[in-house]
């Protein structure tokens, strides 16, 4: 099974990420953070993975660290889960249209972590959500996770489309990339032969 948890303690935060790969898109995400719990159980169910995140954080302060750590967090968990990536597609891309936004995002499941973010949210607040934070998330995700991902809005008016857009299409691209593929299911994806 392709599963893992993951604990991440530090002097800002305390945190705990149970995800399968296999699963069926079920979450319990609470991270005492309301939008961005909302944007985390649009990532299981788009990416079709299980996924229970509990986190508690230095929230009379801000977001930042809570926000930032679990993305840290996440990505370890989903590149443990990933084990040597045999049989994985790789790569994934989406195109995802919501309302008045319209979010493409391509992955590539390396092991060489980069982030392109053309993505801009045009108010600084999603409720009391600071907006900035989508993209740390996504950076810690990235990075942590070992995933070349580019997000880029085409079109967008409303802050909370486009931020739930990029979520959304970032996880449908996951759910492709993880896939395992019935031709190749014993190799891994690279002419290395180690990703």
């Amino acid at each position: 099974m392709r599963s893992a948890t993951i604990t991440r303690k530090t002097a800002e935060t305390d945190i705990t990420v149970e995800i399968n790969l296999d699963g069926t898109g079920s979450y319990d995400n609470q991270t005492g953070v309301g939008f961005f719990d909302h944007m985390l159980d649009q990532l299981a169910r788009h990416a079709v993975i299980d996924m229970k995140i509990r986190a508690s954080g230095d929230l009379h302060i801000d977001d930042h660290h809570t926000v930032e750590d679990t993305g840290i967090a996440l990505g370890q968990a989903l590149a443990q889960a990933m084990d040597d990536k045999r049989g994985i597609r790789r790569y994934g891309s989406c195109l995802l249209p919501m309302d008045d936004a319209l979010v493409r995002a391509a992955l590539d499941l390396s092991a060489r972590p980069h982030l392109v973010w053309n993505v801009a949210l045009p108010t600084a607040k999603i409720g009391s959500f600071d907006t900035e934070l989508v993209r740390e998330f996504f950076q810690a995700f990235a990075t942590h996770g070992g995933i070349t991902l580019h997000v880029d809005a085409l079109h967008g008016l409303n802050s909370h489309h486009i931020a739930e857009a990029a979520f959304k299409a970032v996880a449908r691209s996951l759910r492709d990339a993880l896939e395992v593929d019935p031709r190749k299911a014993d190799d891994v994806p690279s002419t290395k032969g180690v990703l």
